[in-house]
């Protein structure tokens, strides 16, 4: 009989000593995937937020916002050096932000580069991307040739500078 009792609680043992090997593995298991999770990227969704519109007044394609507003670049803005950070600067030109996680969309070689205050702005061909506030309806382009410490231009399909007859003049931001 002893024996039989000493089989018995083996037994019981062996058992527990599985179930705890298995629940042991299991929350194992459930921690990873958790860290996993926080530690890859957060799933992006794609969204149109950059189209084409032919200017006739520049006589080119130019990169459009979602309601049809001139997109612009600032010619000394380039590799995640920006200029336009002061309070006066961002009251005349907008950057066209998106928030985290969304990818933006509409046409190719758009991507997001961090501002300095956190915003994720989108760029295309790696030049942050911006609109401006005098340009009031679909078309218009009175930032063309703003000057400054460098000058704003349309953002272009093909990339290069849109150029007219008339630029604005410079308003000296002071204190860039």
């Amino acid at each position: 009989m002893r024996d039989s009792m000493s089989r018995a609680a083996a037994r019981s043992t062996t058992g527990r000593v599985v179930f705890l090997t298995g629940l042991a593995a299991a929350f194992a298991v459930a921690a990873l995937v958790l860290l996993v999770g926080r530690s890859s990227a957060a799933p992006t969704a794609k969204m149109t937020v950059v189209s084409t519109a032919k200017n006739a007044k520049l006589g080119t394609t130019i990169l459009v916002d979602r309601r049809g507003m001139t997109l612009y670049d600032l010619s000394v803005e380039r590799k995640g050096r920006f200029v336009c950070t002061t309070k006066v600067c961002l009251s005349l030109w907008h950057p066209l932000t998106v928030p985290r996680g969304i990818t933006p969309a509409g046409v190719s070689l758009l991507a997001t580069v961090r501002r300095p205050d956190g915003q994720r702005q989108v760029t295309y061909r790696g030049a942050p991307l911006y609109t401006f506030t005098q340009d009031g309806k679909r078309g218009d382009v009175k930032g063309n040739g703003f000057k400054d410490v460098g000058t704003w231009r349309p953002a272009t399909l093909a990339g290069a500078a849109a150029v007219s007859g008339t630029t604005s003049g410079g308003y000296g931001y002071g204190g860039y």
